[in-house]
C-alpha cells in the first residue's frame, strides 16, 4: 500500500518498470502501450533487481529471450519500424559484454533514427568491490566504463546513480524516442546496486498517461519560397523517403504528386510509398535505383526531397540530379531539411504538403514531363520482368525475388539488410501494397535480416497475424546470425527465410573486381587460407534449430517450396544457390564514390580508377 504522502516505495528497477507499463499511445483510434515489451538476457548485471521488477509483469509486457544482444537489439529495431516509431521495445544486457554486444544494434537504430530503449547494467556506484567481474578499469579514469561507448550511439544517454533521477530521465528518454525530428536510440545505464537502490517515489509520476507524436507546421515563410520555386519548374521531381511513411503522409504524397503532375522517385527506406502500378512513380532512385528514376533525376530542374536524409546512396554520392537543379527539403529534421543547400521546409510531411500543394494553387508540371515519366517507366518495368524470369539461365537473387512477388500476399512483409539482397530488392521488388518492405541499409547491417525478420514479426502478429514476413538473407549474414531461427520457433513467430546461397560475399567481390582486383578472400573458393572449400548444409543447420527446411535446386522448385511455407504454422528455411557473378542487375544503378588507389602495378587498377575520376565532374559541390 502507498503511504498516505502520496508516495511509494519502490526500487529503481520496479519504478522503470511501472512508469514503462503506464505509458500509452493512441493509434488509429486506439490506446495501447507505447512500450510493446522486451528482449532480454540475464545475467549477474541484470537479473537480481530488473529480472525482479519485470516479473510480475510478464502478462502485460512480454520479454522476449533472445540468443545474443545483437540480434535483440535488431529485433527491436525492426519492431519499431513496422509500427512507423510510434511504439518500441527494450533491451536489457547485463554489465560486459552482454551490453557491449548492444553497440552495433544501437548504431544501426541511430542510423535508422529508430526508437530503442536500452536498460543494460553497469558496475557498482559505490565501486566498494571494484574490480568487479567483466569491469573495464581505466587507470586516470574511474568514471569511464564500458556504457560511455554508447553516447555516440545513442540519441540520449544517462547513467541513474540515485533512485530519484529515474523521475526525470525516464520522460526524457521517452521523449526523445518519440520526437519526430530526434527520434533513435536511448541508452540508460543502470549500476547494479542501484537497481535494487529504493526510494519514495510520487505516485503521480506513474499516472496512466497517453501520448501523441508531435506535429509541427511548417514556417508560411518557408512554404512560400518552396512553392515559389516550384511553381517555375519545369521538370519536377518528388524523392519520397522513409519520413513519409513515418509521418503517415503517403495519401498527402499521393494526391500532392496527383494534383500537379509531378513524378515520384523512392529512396531505399521509402520503398512502398506508392503502389508499383502508380502511373506517376519512377522507380527507385540512386545507386540501388532503376534506370527510369535516374533518368528522371538527372533531368530534373527542381527537386522536393521528403522525409529523407539523402544519402549517399540515393543520391549517387551527390551525382544524380544537374548541377543547377533546385532542391527543397521538407523535412521535420532541420539538419535533413537544409542539406546541400537545399531550400528548408521544416515541418511534418503530412500537414506541411497540403499546405504547399495550397501555394501551388493552378501550377501542374508540362504533360511532356509526366508522360515521359511513364515511358521510363514502362522500359524499366520491361526490364525487371526480363531479370526476374528464369530460364535457361543461372539461379540468381533477382529470380528468387521475382518468385516470391509472384506469390505473396499484398500485405506481406519482405525483410532483407546489407551485401547485394538491397540493391535487388530495392530495384527488381515490385510493391503490391503501402508499407510492406524492410530494406535495412541505413547501418547496411549483416545480420539484420533474420533477427529483423523476428522481430517484424512480433509486431505483425498484433496487427495482421495472417500474413507473413518473408526474409530474404545471403549466405555470408546467415553464418553471421541466424539464431533468431530458433527464436521464432520457440515464440512461435512464423518466418519464411529464404536463403540465397552465393559461396560467400558476392557483392564485395563484385564491387572488388569492379575495381579491376581480382578476387581474393570475399568467395570462399578465392580465399588463401582456405585449402578445401565444401558448401554449407544449410538445410540441416536450420533444421536443427526447430524450423522446416529444404533445398531447391532452381526457381521453379523454389516455387512450389514458398507455397509450402506459406501453407505451414511455423518457420519455414527455403535454400537456393545462386550465381556469384551472372545474374545481377546490371542496369539503373548511379555512380557511387569509393575509395580507390592512385597509384597501383596492375594496369586494371589504374584503368578503373580514371574511370572512377572521369565521373565525378558531374558531382555537386555543397554541405
Amino acid at each position: 500500500m502507498a503511504p498516505s504522502d502520496g508516495t511509494i516505495r519502490l526500487t529503481v528497477a520496479q519504478a522503470i518498470t511501472r512508469y514503462l507499463l503506464n505509458q500509452y499511445i493512441e493509434i488509429d483510434g486506439t490506446e495501447m502501450r507505447i512500450c510493446g515489451g522486451g528482449f532480454g538476457i540475464f545475467g549477474h548485471g541484470n537479473v537480481p533487481c530488473l529480472g525482479e521488477a519485470l516479473y510480475p509483469h510478464h502478462a502485460e509486457m512480454p520479454l522476449y529471450r533472445g540468443q545474443n544482444e545483437q540480434s535483440m537489439g535488431f529485433a527491436a529495431a525492426a519492431y519499431a519500424k513496422y509500427h512507423l516509431r510510434r511504439r518500441f521495445m527494450f533491451c536489457t544486457a547485463s554489465a560486459g559484454p552482454g551490453t557491449a554486444n548492444l553497440l552495433t544494434a544501437a548504431a544501426l537504430a541511430h542510423a535508422n533514427r529508430l526508437p530503442m530503449l536500452m536498460l543494460c547494467g553497469d558496475t557498482f556506484l559505490t565501486r566498494l568491490p571494484d574490480p568487479v567481474l567483466q569491469q573495464l578499469e581505466h587507470f586516470g579514469n574511474p568514471a569511464l566504463g564500458l556504457n560511455d561507448a554508447f553516447k555516440p550511439v545513442s540519441r540520449f544517454w544517462d547513467r541513474i546513480t540515485h533512485p530519484a533521477q529515474v523521475i526525470q530521465s525516464l520522460p526524457a528518454a521517452l521523449a526523445t524516442m518519440l520526437d519526430p525530428a530526434d527520434c533513435g536510440p536511448a541508452f540508460i545505464g543502470l549500476p547494479q546496486d542501484v537497481q535494487g537502490w529504493a526510494w519514495d517515489y510520487p505516485e503521480s509520476f506513474f499516472a496512466r498517461r497517453v501520448h501523441r507524436i508531435r506535429r509541427q507546421t511548417p514556417d508560411a515563410a518557408e512554404i512560400a519560397d518552396a512553392a515559389a520555386a516550384l511553381g517555375r519548374a519545369e521538370r519536377p521531381m518528388i524523392i519520397a523517403g522513409g519520413g513519409v511513411q513515418y509521418a503517415q503522409a503517403v495519401a498527402e504524397l499521393t494526391a500532392f504528386a496527383e494534383a500537379h503532375g509531378i513524378p515520384v522517385v523512392e529512396t531505399i527506406a521509402g520503398r512502398a510509398n506508392l503502389l508499383a502500378t502508380h502511373p506517376l512513380n519512377a522507380g527507385p532512385i540512386g545507386v540501388t535505383g532503376s534506370e527510369s528514376g535516374n533518368a528522371i533525376a538527372e533531368a530534373a530542374d527542381v527537386v522536393l526531397a521528403v522525409g529523407t536524409r539523402l544519402q549517399d546512396f540515393t543520391t549517387g554520392s551527390w551525382t544524380a540530379f544537374a548541377k543547377d537543379a533546385r532542391l527543397i527539403g521538407l523535412n521535420v529534421g532541420r539538419h535533413d531539411a537544409m542539406k546541400h543547400l537545399s531550400l528548408p521546409v521544416v515541418g511534418d510531411a503530412k500537414l506541411a504538403l497540403p499546405l504547399l500543394g495550397a501555394a501551388l494553387d493552378g501550377y501542374r508540371a508540362p504533360q511532356g514531363w509526366t508522360d515521359r515519366t511513364r515511358s521510363e517507366r514502362a522500359e524499366w518495368d520491361a526490364y525487371v520482368a526480363q531479370n526476374v524470369s528464369h530460364g535457361n539461365r543461372p539461379n540468381s537473387y533477382a529470380q528468387a525475388i521475382g518468385v516470391v512477388n509472384d506469390l505473396c500476399h499484398p500485405r506481406d512483409r519482405v525483410v532483407t539488410a546489407a551485401g547485394g539482397l538491397p540493391a535487388e530488392v530495392t530495384a527488381n521488388w515490385r510493391t503490391l501494397d503501402i508499407g510492406t518492405v524492410d530494406v535495412e541499409f541505413g547501418f547496411s547491417c549483416m545480420g539484420y535480416e533474420i533477427a529483423g525478420g523476428w522481430g517484424a514479426r512480433i509486431a505483425q502478429s498484433e496487427v495482421e497475424p495472417e500474413r507473413d514476413t518473408i526474409v530474404f538473407v545471403g549466405d555470408g549474414s546467415y553464418l553471421l546470425m541466424n539464431s533468431d531461427i530458433y527464436s521464432s520457433v520457440l515464440t512461435q513467430k512464423k518466418l519464411i527465410v529464404l536463403v540465397l546461397d552465393n559461396g560467400g560475399f558476392a557483392v564485395i567481390n563484385k564491387l572488388q573486381n569492379n575495381t579491376g582486383q581480382p578476387s581474393f578472400n570475399n568467395l570462399i573458393a578465392d580465399c588463401p587460407t582456405v585449402d578445401a572449400p565444401f558448401a554449407v548444409d544449410f538445410e540441416s543447420h536450420a533444421r536443427a534449430m526447430g524450423a522446416d527446411a529444404e533445398t531447391v535446386a532452381n526457381p521453379a522448385e523454389l516455387a512450389d517450396a514458398f507455397r509450402r511455407a506459406q501453407a505451414a504454422d511455423k518457420t519455414t528455411v527455403i535454400v537456393m544457390q545462386v550465381d556469384a557473378y551472372e545474374g545481377w542487375t546490371t542496369k539503373g544503378g548511379a555512380w557511387w564514390e569509393v575509395g580507390t588507389p592512385h597509384v597501383s602495378d596492375s594496369d586494371a587498377v589504374r584503368e578503373k580508377h580514371r574511370a572512377t575520376e572521369a565521373a565525378r565532374i558531374r558531382q555537386r559541390q555543397g554541405v
